[in-house]
């Protein structure tokens, strides 16, 4: 420990050094640490907190560092018996300690502790021996010893008094007896083989019960203290009567051996004296004598039988032998003494101990394997295998046992974790001892795995459809994205924006960045956008953040905000200069086509064509879908020459939107009349006129080169192929299908003489014609004007 902190204190001096040196320094001072043993030593009834030992002083190790270190004490077993100041590094003692309380079977008193650092991790063992003094008197067990001595018992006899007891050990411990001044009696002195030492009263000169019947000696029992202390006990002689037999045992010693699980009742041995005498004399009485209280408390005598059985719970972690002494008297007073020794034998009745030193609550997902997660002893009080101890982890776990010193064992990890796949770990340590009959023991250490960072959100869709109709308040709120993120705390936490890309305006809409609820920024216009798409993107709370993208589809709904534009006929001609349709008009000639148009889409856009007023309802009617003008009727002479008609053009919108549209109508005769009667009405050739006479030369312009291209390649693809027959031609145009138009509406082109700007109209429909006298054809009609 020296070493570690002097190697510690060498690091901070020179900050340049490498960390990899460090490291492999402090990994060296850590092993070295296990092996050191402090040793102190303390006089038992010390006061509390009294001082044992500077910690910080014999480690070489400041008190900042160890308070830096979490430096704590932990004493063997389940009481805690000492304290360390990390402020002053100093080693104390929780409670005034009572050696004989402490170790009361022991003639030394050793405490085991260990210095706990937990950063880094390091166990230094220490031990505390607790010194013995003089603080008990000897005690006898009883303050009046009766013996009962014939007086016929020769000089030398010897009679085995009850010892006293002292609660100290070594020189504080019982020492010698003595016994008060008389002319009969002397005291020897013995110690067994426990070293206990036991006295006797020896007979120096013969009884005579009728000189004297009773003698009361004092014996004195005295410690070694300093000063000694001393306790008495009156010896009682009582002079019997001549009994010239005494009891005889078989055999001075017996053993036996008893396992510590024998029950209560148990037989352990039958002890049997012999007397020859008869009547009272030769009946004998077996007592204890000279057997401690706890021998007393564990086994039973029949003073008759002298039957010796099991009384109470044997425990060889107590004690593993008892020795009693049995003392056989007659009715005459006469004894005998015999030595009954128990071995205890060891059985497999204490299950392992799991004692934890260290657990760190709680570890990062990303810690690398081999990270400490706890620290813990196992202790078996029995003995050889019975008290030999292995540890086994249930489950399939990521984490491994790995045994140290003094069996302790290290939990660690040993594969990488995730919290997401398991928060948290309820590891089950067992504790197996090696006994005949295996009792083991379970401990659960909690472990909760931290979060780190290394999942990055997913929305729940690749793309977001949401839609908005035109012209809405901004502000609106038209649908959410949503993203999760399978990490927790902060690193949970997703946020959401709009993806800025270079180069394009500024988009339509918003995105909270809480709750991912999407809003318009400004009102749409379904004729300007109809959908557009945006990236959003959802970032955690970790450092550093992790984020993902998905594609946002706004589509625009259309509102029937856009009435009918009207093409044809154009809203700036005169009315006047209308239509023409000849008085010989049949039922459904067509006189005109509404042409309309409408922004809006879909049903919006559906547009319907009505007769909204005319100056004769009756004559004319308006395709619904169509909007083409025809006749309702034939014309009739009573009609006005003159026609006005109101078409209405309606969309199907809700509510719907309409225009309307003012056609002037002239009925004719034929096509002088009517030529004149426009010529003297309409005003000069308005320019839409010369742009539709310029769209005309144009598109027949391109039909012409276009048929010319086809007969060119059709000619090289004859000759190619050396053909002979050349390609037709329809006769007329009436013939063939050629035109974008169907042959009723095919009109004639007429222009007028003597204007400065050839006015442009369609007279009426186009009908062949045919020779005079020639009738036309069914389904044909006569043209009153032919080109």
């Amino acid at each position: 420990g020296w070493l570690f902190w002097r190697l510690m204190a060498c690091g901070r001096q020179s900050r340049g050094r490498k960390r990899q040196v460090i490291l492999f320094i402090l990994s060296v001072c850590v092993c070295q640490s296990g092996a050191e043993t402090l040793r102190y030593s303390l006089a038992e009834e010390m006061e509390r907190d009294s001082f044992v030992a500077n910690i910080s002083k014999d480690l070489g190790v400041s008190p900042s560092q160890l308070a830096a270190r979490k430096a704590r004490v932990v004493s063997e077993g389940n009481e805690q018996l000492f304290r360390l100041n990390q402020n002053t590094g100093v080693l104390t003692a929780k409670e005034s300690l009572d050696r004989e309380e402490i170790c009361p079977q022991s003639d030394t008193c050793t405490l085991f502790f260990k210095i706990f650092f937990e950063n880094p991790l390091q166990l230094i063992r220490g031990e505390v021996e607790v010194r013995d003094v003089n603080d008990n008197s000897p005690v006898f067990p009883e303050k009046e010893m009766v013996l009962e001595i014939l007086e016929t018992t020769p000089p030398g006899s010897r009679f085995p008094l009850q010892s006293a007891r002292d609660k100290d050990v070594g020189i504080n411990g019982l020492q010698n007896y003595s016994l008060g001044s008389n002319s009969h009696f002397s005291l020897a002195l013995g110690a067994g083989k426990d070293g206990v030492k036991y006295e006797e009263l020896v007979l120096e000169r013969q009884l005579d019960r009728e000189e004297q019947r009773e003698l009361n000696l004092l014996l004195t029992a005295t410690d070694g203290g300093s000063p000694p202390r001393s306790g008495t006990a009156q010896v009682r002689i009582v002079v019997l009567d001549a009994n010239d037999n005494i009891p005889v045992f078989d055999r001075e010693v017996y053993g036996v051996r008893l396992a510590e699980n024998s029950p209560p009742g148990q037989l352990v041995l039958r002890l049997a004296a012999a007397d020859p005498d008869e009547g009272s004399y030769g009946k004998v009485r077996y007592t204890f004598t000279q057997t401690p209280e706890r021998s007393r408390q564990l086994f039973e005598l029949n003073p008759d039988t002298g039957e010796i059985r099991v009384a109470g719970n044997l425990n060889f972690e107590e004690a593993k032998s008892h020795e009693m002494v049995v003392r056989a008297t007659d009715g005459g007073g006469l004894s005998a003494h015999c030595k009954v020794q128990v071995e205890v034998l060891d059985v497999n009745d204490n299950a392992p101990e799991i004692a934890l030193t260290s657990l760190t609550a709680s570890i990062p997902e990303d810690a690398p394997p081999r990270t400490v997660v706890a620290l813990f002893s196992v202790r078996d009080r029995d003995s050889g295998d019975n008290g030999r101890t292995e540890c086994t982890m249930d489950g399939d776990l990521p984490f491994s046992l790995t045994p140290t010193f003094d069996n302790y064992y290290e939990l660690r990890t040993n594969a990488a974790l995730d919290r997401e796949r398991t928060a948290e770990y309820n590891i089950t340590i067992t504790a197996m001892d090696w006994g005949t009959t295996r009792l083991s023991s379970r401990e659960s250490i909690f472990v909760q795995i931290s979060d780190v960072n290394d999942n990055s959100p997913e929305f729940t869709q690749e793309i977001y459809t949401m839609s908005v109709t035109e012209n809405s308040s901004p502000m609106i709120r038209i649908g959410s994205v949503n993203a999760t993120d399978v990490d927790a705390g902060k690193n949970a936490q997703v946020r959401y924006a709009l993806v800025q890309q270079e180069g394009k305006e500024q988009p339509e809409v918003s995105v909270n960045s809480e709750n991912g609820d999407v809003y318009i920024l400004r009102p749409l216009d379904y004729e300007e956008v109809r959908a557009f798409e945006v990236a959003v993107r959802a970032a955690d709370g970790g450092s550093p953040p992790l984020s993902a993208q998905a594609l946002l589809r706004v589509i625009v709904r259309d509102e029937n905000d856009n009435a009918p534009v009207v093409l044809y006929p154009p809203h700036d001609s005169s009315a006047a200069a209308g239509e023409l349709v000849p008085r010989w008009a049949p039922t459904g000639y067509l006189v005109a086509k509404v042409v309309a148009v409408d922004a809006d889409a879909g049903q919006n856009a559906w547009l319907s064509y009505e007769l909204a007023k005319a100056t004769e309802p009756a004559l004319f009617r308006v395709g619904l879908h169509s909007g083409e003008v025809r006749t309702a009727r034939p014309v009739a002479e009573r009609d006005t020459p003159r026609q006005r008609l109101v078409v209405l053009v309606r969309d199907r919108g809700q509510p719907p939107r309409s225009a309307t549209v003012t056609l002037g109508i002239v009925l004719v005769d034929g096509f002088s009349e009517a030529h004149l009667r426009v010529s003297e009405e309409a005003p000069a050739a308005e320019p839409l006129t010369l742009y539709l006479i310029a769209s005309l030369a144009c598109v027949s312009a391109l039909f012409l080169a276009t048929a010319v291209a086809a007969v060119v390649a059709k000619v090289r693809q004859a000759r190619r192929s050396e053909a002979e027959t050349l390609p037709t031609f329809p006769k007329a145009v009436t013939e063939s299908d050629a035109g974008s138009l169907p042959r009723s509406y095919v009109y004639d082109v007429c222009f007028a003489a003597g204007t400065v700007n050839s006015e442009f109209r369609f007279l009426r429909p186009l009908f062949p014609c045919f020779p005079a006298g020639l009738p036309p054809g069914p389904g044909e009609q006569r043209s009153s004007v032919c080109s």
